[in-house]
């Protein structure tokens, strides 16, 4: 076997597609963009046989291959040699659960693959496109609770990681009824794997969470998530009344936002704001809720994801008094959103995705017996 090529500066992208078409049009987009050296495989055993190779900076991998599908090439892909993955997804509803079931493997993103492909419809996904591949490709690889347990007998360290109550941590007792808003981006579903199942079914505040996702794929995650958690999850798609015991998701292609009715606080799916660039926006949620709690019954977390959705509303939230969590850099798979929050001053705990949870049952929940 050769030996892998000495990496420089270009992204080296493997494209993984059994139709010669997609192949060719990706080769032709990837080929004439500065900064790539493109190769191409026909379905996951070839992929598969190519990684010792080429080695990979990020992956294009279609789900649906004959033999080898692209769910187990995925699987794979994160045993022998982790690498970034953008998953290409029909919009279908089975599309978006399968595409799901890549991010909680370890995919980073995805691309919707237009029906009836065509280098005419083609081309117009393809800046969407070109970013999806250079994000991924500086993306953080995580792998899935799933494959961790499977490879748990190899590790070096088999007794159970205990969590730290560092500098980090803040153990300061919440009063009063509220409202945790997370913003999440890049990267999400499997990070809101990671923290949302450790809430138990008693957490005291319900949870909104504004997703940057297509609106059949939000309705995916909503259904996902709920057979994950002890908590009720609900696609947010008609206005509803904010009650502890559930988490509302936001719909896709829309915003979310808060809104009072009477003594209720309603929860409702409105068309996109033009003022935002992100949907369902972060700024436009928080933003909402500002208007009608006080902001010590806001707790904000902002994880993984690109750009800046969510890092200026949640800063104005912690210098008014209320309350923040970024994801630390060491478990964000694109460091993007709570960077910048950290960088405004505007995060009062940073912490890594599998500490969340315990943080926010701490500021809501007294110990039992007290």
């Amino acid at each position: 076997m050769k030996a892998a090529k000495p990496r420089g500066t270009a992204i080296r992208l493997l494209v993984v597609d059994d139709s010669a078409l997609m192949r060719k049009l990706m080769l032709n987009i990837f080929s004439a963009e500065e900064g790539f050296d493109v190769k191409t495989a026909r379905n996951g055993d070839e992929a598969l046989a190519a990684l010792p190779e080429f080695a990979p900076d990020v992956i294009s991998l279609d789900i649906n291959m004959p033999g080898t599908n692209g769910l187990l090439c995925l699987e794979r892909i994160m045993v022998e040699r982790p690498t970034p993955v953008v998953m290409f997804s029909s919009m279908t509803a089975e599309g978006a659960a399968e595409t799901l079931e890549a991010l909680s493997l370890g995919a980073v993103d995805y691309m919707p693959k237009p029906s009836g492909v065509t280098s005419l419809n083609f081309g117009t996904i393809a800046d969407d496109l070109i970013a999806k591949i250079r994000i991924a490709a500086k993306a953080k690889v995580r792998r899935s609770r799933g494959l961790a347990r499977r490879l748990r007998e190899r590790s070096v360290q088999p007794t159970a990681r205990k969590r730290s109550l560092d500098a980090a941590f803040s153990s300061q007792q919440l009063d009063g009824d509220g409202v945790v808003l997370i913003g999440v981006s890049t990267g999400g579903p499997k990070t809101l794997e990671e923290i949302l199942p450790q809430l138990p079914a008693s957490f005291p505040w319900p949870i909104v969470i504004a997703q940057h996702m297509p609106a059949n794929f939000t309705h995916a995650l909503a259904k996902r998530m709920d057979k994950l958690c002890a908590l009720q999850v609900l696609e947010i798609s008609r206005p509803l009344k904010l009650e502890t015991g559930n988490i509302y998701i936001g719909r896709g292609d829309a915003d979310i936002v808060l809104r009072k009715n009477g003594q209720d606080i309603m929860v409702t799916s409105i068309p996109m704001l033009p003022e935002y660039v992100w949907h369902p926006s972060v700024d436009a949620l928080v933003e909402s809720a500002q208007t009608i709690l006080q902001p010590q019954h806001i707790i904000g977390v902002l994880l993984t994801g690109m750009g800046n959705d969510g890092a200026t509303s949640m800063a104005k939230l912690r210098q008014e008094g209320g309350h923040t969590i970024a994801e630390s850099e060491q478990s964000a798979i694109v460091n993007g959103m709570p960077r910048e929050l950290i960088e405004l001053n505007g995060a009062e705990v940073v912490l890594p995705a599998g500490e969340i949870a315990s943080q926010l049952t701490a500021w809501l929940m007294r110990p039992a017996g007290e």
